[in-house]
């Protein structure tokens, strides 16, 4: 017992002093308990099985995909709008809905749905700070757990010690006095908490690194929204099956085929597909084909109708955001600058082949403040020219081996994981909607963790990422492997009588004291302990220490069982308490420190209110 107990304290301050990385922490913690046989492999490694762990995971790859889609930016449009301009309306809106959800939904799975919605949501305010609001969103799905019976793992644990011992059963809604109580005190103390130490975290970030432009500002530098209009293939049209070279478009209208565009599978909008193709010489129009044409008006007008194509809605820059007219979902385009030395100075980008041998097209050279962007081809390049190009991602990509004659500028790859398949959202929150029913209705016979695996492989195989990759991209593995090595720690307190020991110490030494200050020491007991092994652990610890306890003295045990949930669920002071406290670490760059400064306030402040709220509206 004693070097486990040594072993938890060393771990909780190198966790404090944030010197080393907090998941190599937890693994040394497991090996030392392993090399002291205090565990067995099978026991050590079971955190890695733990359903709770493949729930994080899963639910990881879901909110990577919200955010891959889109579906994220939109929702948090609408927040945006309710929010208006007021920051504090954002904050008090962000808690409520956050703990509405949590109030039916598990907090790991309220996390996972607002998590992406919120980092968005920040992304598109400048005024706002995600760090800010991501602690005060897992303590909000924390808070809203406790207003029902399914909100928290705990209650249900509190509940089955209740009708165990032959007690009446709480009711779904027993806890949603108590849960209301705990939303409205954490919002007021947050308030000021949050901005005191978290509204300056990850600025740095977000101001500092910016390498290349964004594709927005290319198109408005190239002005390649300009002249730009969409062209509809009929199915009668005589351009069907031929290939754009046959075409001879540039010679004969002056015009620049950028883009082939193509609807593919099936019609239905969740299941609808688009592909975008380069616009190279041997592509083969199809019947329903969109083309991306740039040139005169009136040259455009003479060659539709001459090939009796169809002009969409007029120009495309006319309402660009409606008609979504420069998606990127396959294409894109990057500014290469020209290295002094490089040998395709002095030659014409016909000579050069950019189509041939990199299979990417020019569609405007800078030349020093000038923009030239009509008749490339015979232009010779100069020493200094940025050549804003266009192809694949992946082609794009490999341009950057070429840097004796150039130098591409930004990160492509970066830049392509930032457009959105938005038109895969629908069939992302549909598939969001199925998780969630999953999660919430008991006639659907599916475990949670389930539920969260099937959503992450619906997720990757209906296309909500570019490829599998992205979605092992999304997953954090340093939250992963922290959560997965602390689990067992619990079980390593069991096993050597460590919790029962630190639980009856303290029970006993408050038992003369009254009903009150012995409720006072169960809450704060609990509070402990789960801010060192997770707080379904620690409720299913405390849960009968706490009811023999309240029956010793002869008082109602309810209050005393409320004592253990709020304990174990009211946990903010550490990262691996809760699984929502450590899905928002990565992504607002908290550390230990951050939740000591934020969570541990909060923590004692919410323990003194409710060691007061269970007796008034429990009775002993």
């Amino acid at each position: 017992m004693l070097t486990t107990l040594c072993i938890l304290i060393l771990s909780a301050i190198f966790f404090v002093s944030g010197k080393i990385r907090s998941d190599i922490v937890a693994l040394c913690a497991l090996v030392t308990l392993l090399i002291f046989q205090i565990l067995t492999p099978e026991e050590a490694l079971s955190g890695f099985s733990n359903s709770v762990v493949i729930m994080m995971v899963g639910l990881f790859v879901v909110g990577g995909a919200i955010f891959q889609t889109g579906l994220a930016k939109m929702l948090s449009s609408r927040i945006l709008k309710l929010a208006g301009n007021s920051e504090l309306r954002l904050f008090i809106l962000i808690m409520a809905v956050t703990s509405a959800i949590g109030a039916f939904v598990s907090n790991t799975g309220t996390v996972a749905l607002m998590l992406p919605i919120v980092v968005s949501l920040a992304a598109s305010n400048p005024h706002m700070n995600a760090s800010r609001l991501l602690m005060p969103l897992a303590f909000a799905s924390s808070m809203g757990g406790m207003m029902t019976l399914i909100g928290t793992p705990p209650n249900l644990v509190i509940q089955n010690t209740l009708t165990d011992a032959g007690y009446p059963n709480l009711s779904f809604f027993s806890f949603l006095p108590v849960g209301l109580i705990c939303v409205v005190t954490g919002t007021i103390v947050l308030l000021p908490l949050s901005k005191m130490f978290l509204s300056k975290r990850g600025t740095e970030s977000r101001t500092g690194k910016h390498s290349g432009k964004s594709l927005k500002e290319l198109v408005h530098e190239y002005g390649l929204s300009d002249n730009l209009f969409r062209l509809r293939v009929p199915a009668q049209s005589a351009l069907k099956g031929k290939t754009i070279i046959e075409l001879d478009i540039r010679r004969r209208y002056g015009l620049n085929i950028l883009e082939v565009r193509r609807g593919e599978a099936s019609q239905h909008r969740f299941l609808k597909t688009i592909t975008q193709k380069l616009a190279e010489p041997d592509t083969i129009l199809q019947a329903e084909d969109i083309l991306y044409v740039k040139g005169d008006f009136e040259q455009v007008h003479t060659w539709a109708a001459a090939h009796r194509l169809e002009i969409l809605d007029g120009r495309a820059s006319e309402d660009i955001r409606r008609d979504r007219s420069l998606d990127f979902y396959d294409i894109g385009i990057a500014e290469i600058v020209l290295m002094p030395a490089s040998r395709i100075v002095n030659r014409t980008i016909k000579e050069i082949g950019f189509r041939d041998k990199f299979n990417v097209n020019v569609l405007g050279i800078r030349r020093k403040k000038e923009y030239l962007l009509q008749d490339l081809g015979d232009l010779r390049i100069h020493s200094g020219d940025v050549l804003l190009i266009q192809g694949t991602w992946s082609d794009i990509s490999r341009l950057s081996k070429e840097d004796e004659d150039w130098v591409v500028l930004g990160e492509p790859l970066d830049e392509a994981a930032k457009v959105t398949l938005d038109y895969k959202a629908p069939l992302a929150a549909a598939i969001m909607i199925l998780m969630v029913a999953m999660m919430v209705f008991d006639f659907i016979p599916v475990a949670p963790v389930t539920a969260v695996m099937i959503a992450g492989i619906l997720m990757v195989l209906t296309g909500c990422f570019r490829n599998v990759e992205a979605a092992y991209k999304t997953i954090n593995w340093e939250s992963i492997v922290l959560i997965a090595a602390m689990l067992p720690m619990s079980l390593a307190l069991e096993k050597t009588g460590g919790a029962e020991f630190i639980s009856n110490s303290l029970v006993n030494g408050l038992g003369s004291y009254g009903p009150l200050a012995l409720m006072a020491g169960i809450y704060f007991t609990t509070s402990l302990m789960t801010m060192f092994i997770s707080n379904t652990a620690t409720a299913v610890l405390l849960a009968p220490i706490a009811l023999q306890s309240a029956q010793q003295i002869g008082v109602s045990p309810v209050p005393f069982l409320f004592a253990v949930t709020l304990g174990a669920s009211m946990c903010f002071a550490s990262p691996f308490s809760t699984p929502p406290n450590a899905l928002v670490m990565p992504a607002g760059q908290y550390t230990f420190m951050d939740y000591v400064k934020v969570g541990l306030p909060l923590q004692i402040i919410m323990g003194i209110v409710m060691i007061f709220v269970p007796p008034l509206l429990f009775p002993f």
